[in-house]
């Protein structure tokens, strides 16, 4: 049986005030059922690793180097943010991809690392709503499952997050049917490649204006095993409502 998340990424916002969504949002859910993820911006883990201590929040990161040290000035290891307090990290999300021009080896890459670094990786998929009206959705999804996803994975060290580009933060959701057939197709794919076990084993999560009023509909879908939540994730309130629809299922 796998363990439901929901995992928050807070993108480009936060500082040390937003901490105390944290701390309402612990107090909310001092004894979940499920997983909470909180992914701040590289300046707040340690703070806020050390403010959900104890409590049933965990705390990730929103990207790492492939590199573990070195001449990378600006760039953060995963070793850095697992020492920092950091579980997690998500990687290839669909704005790194494009506002930083990361490929499927970039990624790959970064996942060994953050692997290595005992780091559980939330590698993200999706497509552009240009390839879905052309009917590439499969296509591109087995792709960035083959580029991105290294040989080392087990469902204790990955995650898998679909994303379609034109749903995140638009307002705009794929059907219930679309949405289940990427996934099904993904555990398809998962358990082709590492076997059934291991397959079965990883978590899917849909992202892409995810919301309290959409959410229980979208976590009843076929291999959808909680969600990553951008806006809706910045406050306690909007993002309680979502672990509770992930709770009830």
């Amino acid at each position: 049986m796998r363990q439901k998340l929901a995992a928050g990424n807070w993108k480009m916002n936060g500082t040390k005030a937003s901490l105390a969504e944290l701390d309402a949002l612990a107090k909310a859910h001092p004894d979940p059922s499920v997983d909470i993820l909180i992914c701040p911006p590289a300046t707040l883990i340690d703070r806020a690793a050390q403010g959900v201590q104890g409590t049933g929040v965990g705390i990730g990161a929103q990207d790492c180097h492939a590199e573990t040290s070195g001449a990378h000035t600006g760039d953060l290891s995963a070793t850095m943010l697992a020492d920092a307090g950091a579980t997690h990290v998500i990687l290839g999300h669909s704005e790194r991809r494009e506002d930083h021009a990361e490929h499927n080896k970039d990624i790959r890459a970064k996942a060994r690392s953050a692997m290595d670094a005992g780091l559980v990786t939330i590698i993200c998929v999706g497509e552009s709503l240009e390839q879905r009206e052309a009917a590439n959705t499969l296509d591109i999804i087995g792709g960035q499952l083959s580029g991105s996803i290294p040989d080392q994975s087990t469902g204790e060290n990955l995650v898998v997050a679909y994303e379609p580009i034109w749903a995140i933060g638009t307002g705009k959701v794929p059907t219930l049917d679309e949405i289940g057939e990427v996934h099904d197709f993904i555990r398809s794919r998962l358990e082709h490649r590492f076997g059934e076990g291991v397959g079965r084993s990883v978590r899917l999560l849909y992202g892409g204006s995810v919301k309290p009023g959409n959410a229980a509909e979208i976590f009843a879908v076929s291999n959808v095993d909680g969600a990553l939540v951008g806006g809706a994730s910045l406050k306690a309130a909007d993002f309680s409502g979502i672990i509770d629809a992930l709770e009830a299922v």
